[in-house]
């Protein structure tokens, strides 16, 4: 990718992390980034598409920060399911956390059926489905109930500032996991 197109993401997504996807103006994108408005629109034909291209690069990062954890787990003969927990704690304990991008995009573009809000849906979709192939498959179908827990305790530590909701999903996703 080039340097100015990543410099334009990145900056993006810093300032929708911290202002959300409306608030955040093009000349604000522009004035952070030091990028002129013709470069910007070389890369992305309008702030939607800017928008989606912030989303993807947090979905990628979402997807290697949770899989490493879940890899590590297995390898060490622990549940991969419960080291998404893991993942979440550490993101919400960091100092760079603002809430879910894609419950947040979701939320404010509303419509099901604009590009931003699917690609947010299936963003979460991915998570279920990577739930769903920590489990045995007897209890694959638990993984939309331990996924209401990963939003649940994302939207927690989110609104109510409650940093150890991932610890407490943890705790009441292990019912789901166990043998029965």
């Amino acid at each position: 990718m080039q340097p100015r197109k990543q410099h334009l993401i990145d900056t993006a997504l810093g300032l929708f992390n911290q202002q959300g996807y409306h608030a955040t103006g093009i000349d604000l994108i522009l004035a952070q980034s030091g990028v002129s408005k013709a470069t910007l629109y070389k890369h992305f034909r309008s702030k939607d598409e800017l928008i989606l291209a912030a989303l993807q690069q947090r979905h990628q990062q979402v997807l290697t920060s949770i899989s490493a954890k879940v890899d590590a787990a297995v390898q060490a003969g622990n549940s991969g399911v419960l080291a998404i927990f893991d993942a979440l704690n550490e993101w919400f304990n960091n100092g760079h956390f603002f809430g879910c991008n894609f419950i947040n995009a979701s939320a404010e573009y509303a419509d099901a059926h604009n590009p931003i809000h699917v690609f947010s849906a299936q963003h979460k979709q991915v998570i279920v489905e990577l739930i769903r192939a920590q489990l045995p498959l007897h209890d694959a179908d638990k993984a939309d109930q331990i996924g209401l827990l990963v939003d649940g305790a994302i939207v927690m530590a989110h609104t109510r500032g409650i940093k150890t909701s991932a610890l407490m999903a943890k705790d009441m996703a292990q019912y789901y996991i166990q043998p029965k």
